[in-house]
Parts: C-alpha cells; sequence; structure tokens
C-alpha cells in the first residue's frame, strides 16, 4: 500500500511540475481597435515563447488563452469570467479603460492579476484593487504634458477641445483641459461626439464658425483619422493634437494627407530601448514590427514572471506584493509600481505626423 501511494504520490508531483501556466492576452481582435489589440497579443505570445525557450516560470511552460472582448464592456466581463473558469494566473489586458475596469473586477474577485499596457485612466488604479496594474502611464500624466504644449503655442489664441465621451476620451480631454485653464489658457469650446460616427460635418462647421487655432481631441485613432481628414477638407486648418492611442499606423490609414502635421502625447519610444534590441531582433525575424504597444505588453509578462519567481509562487496576491516590491527590468527599460499599481515614473513625450509616420518633436 505504501509502496503504491508513495508511487502516486510521485506521479502528481511529476505532473504538477510539467502543468502549464495559463496567462490570458485580452483585447479587441476585431473592431475598429483591433490593429493595437493585435499588438498586445503578439507582445504577449512572444514574451511567453522566449520564457519558455529559457524554461518557464517557476519551472513551468506558459500556454497563452487568446480571446477578443470587441472592444465592449460587457463583452470584457464575459472574456473575464471565461479567463478565470481557465485557470489564468495573470491577464495582459485590457485595451480601453471603458472594458478594463469592469473586467478588472472579476479579476479582483478570481484573485487573477491584470495588467494592462494601454489603459489609462486614473480610475482604474485609483479603484484600490491590489491585482491591477499597468506598464503605460496615466491620463492626469499625459494631459499635462498636451497642455503645456497648447499654452506655450497658443496663448492668447482660440482652443477647442473635444471628446469622444469613452472614459478614456473624455479622461483624457478633462485632464488637458484641467492643466491647460490652471496656466491660464481657456478653451472656446468643450464638446462631445459619439464614437463611431462617421459624420462629424456639423461639428466641423461649428469649428470653423469658431475660427479655432488648435483643437484638442480625447478619443481613439479610429474617430480621430475620420474626423481630421474631415477638417481638412472642410478647410479648417486648426493645429490637430491628440493622445496616445494616434500611435498606430491604423489612424494615417483613415487620415491620409490629413494626418500630416497631426500630433500626440506617447511614451518615449521603446525600440530605442537597449533592452529592448534582441526582443525586437526576433519580431522582424518572423517579419513583424513591434509598433506602439508590443513591447508594452511584452514587458507586462517580463514583470509578472520576474515577480512570481521572487516570490516563489504563482499566488496572484503574493505575486503582486512582490511586482510592488521590485524593480523589473524589460524592454520597456526598469518598471517598478506603487500602491495603486501604477509606474513610478512616466515618460511621456510629444510626437508628430509626417509622410505615414510620427516621431518625437523637441520641446521649449
Amino acid at each position: 500500500m505504501r509502496t503504491l501511494l508513495a508511487a502516486a504520490a510521485m506521479a502528481l508531483a511529476v505532473s504538477s511540475a510539467h502543468a502549464e501556466i495559463v496567462i490570458g492576452s485580452a483585447g479587441p481582435l476585431t473592431g475598429p481597435l483591433a490593429a493595437v489589440g493585435e499588438q498586445l497579443r503578439r507582445g504577449t505570445e512572444q514574451a511567453a515563447a522566449d520564457l519558455n525557450a529559457a524554461g518557464g516560470v517557476l519551472g513551468q511552460k506558459i500556454t497563452v488563452a487568446v480571446h477578443d472582448d470587441a472592444g465592449v464592456p460587457t463583452q470584457a466581463v464575459a472574456v473575464a469570467n471565461k479567463l478565470a473558469t481557465q485557470g489564468a494566473r495573470m491577464v495582459v489586458g485590457h485595451l480601453q479603460s471603458g472594458t478594463s475596469i469592469p473586467a478588472s473586477q472579476v479579476y479582483g474577485d478570481e484573485g487573477i492579476i491584470m495588467i494592462t499596457p494601454t489603459a489609462t485612466a486614473p480610475e482604474l488604479t485609483d479603484s484600490g484593487s491590489d491585482l491591477v496594474f499597468r506598464t503605460c502611464g496615466r491620463d492626469d500624466q499625459q494631459g499635462p504634458i498636451a497642455a503645456q504644449w497648447l499654452v506655450e503655442n497658443f496663448a492668447g489664441k482660440r482652443v477647442a477641445l473635444v471628446q469622444d465621451q469613452t472614459t478614456y476620451g473624455k479622461g483624457l480631454a478633462d485632464a488637458t483641459k484641467a492643466a491647460m485653464n490652471a496656466k491660464g489658457l481657456k478653451e472656446v469650446l468643450y464638446t462631445a461626439i459619439t464614437g463611431g460616427e462617421r459624420d462629424f460635418s456639423a461639428l466641423v462647421t461649428r469649428l470653423k464658425a469658431e475660427n479655432v487655432d488648435a483643437l484638442y481631441f480625447g478619443g481613439y485613432y479610429a474617430d480621430a483619422g475620420v474626423f481630421v481628414r474631415q477638417m481638412r477638407e472642410a478647410g479648417v486648418t486648426a493645429a490637430f493634437l491628440s493622445g496616445d492611442t494616434l500611435a498606430s499606423n491604423e489612424f494615417w490609414t483613415l487620415a491620409g494627407k490629413a494626418g500630416e502635421g497631426a500630433m500626440m502625447t506617447f511614451s518615449a519610444d521603446a525600440r530605442s530601448q537597449p533592452a529592448a534590441q534582441e526582443v525586437i531582433a526576433r519580431f522582424r525575424a518572423k517579419g513583424q514590427e513591434p509598433d506602439a504597444y508590443t513591447l508594452y505588453a511584452y514587458a507586462a509578462v517580463q514583470a509578472w514572471a520576474t515577480a512570481a519567481e521572487k516570490a516563489k509562487s504563482l499566488d496572484g496576491p503574493k505575486v503582486a506584493k512582490a511586482m510592488r516590491e521590485g524593480k523589473y527590468d524589460t524592454a520597456i527599460g526598469a518598471l517598478s509600481f506603487d500602491k495603486k499599481g501604477d509606474r513610478t515614473d512616466t515618460d511621456y513625450v510629444l510626437y508628430r505626423w509626417s509622410d505615414g509616420k510620427f516621431a518625437p518633436i523637441a520641446q521649449k
């Protein structure tokens, strides 16, 4: 009997040692934001592949469960519940603040770590969850960067703000407005659109009548591309400034030449990091360019994996504690997190689109 029990225990131990760790990749793979959702998927899968090639995490290989939330909050919650039933230990996602916030509640209840490379609304980490992190910054960190540029270049001129009524878009426009107003620059117009619209003619006519010199757009690249094109077609020459989701080639695809000169706030290009070069080479060897948020997703997996090794556990709260206590080398540089799960440093800068590419610009 003892021999049988010992054999059974050994078989169980061997099975457990070779079990695969499930992590999730959650974001829109269909719909208007699919291009960025694809970046999250690629970054997560490449990080898992590289970790597996090096022996995995805690001696176990990783498998990635990929789910499409279509950028819809209710579907994001359904995806979160699905990942919970699959036994996911951590999730890279979701993309938008409006999907990340409700999904994070599911992960919190299930003890699953969520690390978003893209969702910037302060409410996400201000909620008090111990299991939510992000490798990007916050709206109230990038808004002031945009506001400073507006103040320096359009003091005494006519500035308008437009937002798309999403958690992300409104939050970003509000943060920019607050910082701009605090420096003495008041807007002549603050208004909203409905995301997904394709006819902005009424608003464009209003902007033309207001003789606007500069416009700040709080919203996603899919709407921004169409909006700026219609502005230029109507003869509105106002400077166009927006947030970090414009860091997608799809913006230029939608805007075309009307996107020339459009500006955005975005983190410093992670592809310039020395730590990213080997990772970038692996992407390019597969014919993939790690655009925009790809490396931010990759870094999310790196930080989690290193924290799990430090904690010697896959338990969500234990790994989260380790993440807050350490500083982790990643493809986007060294990352450390505060009590809320936000990065302890941010590196937002201004970029300008020109001839189908965006590049950082010098600031005063």
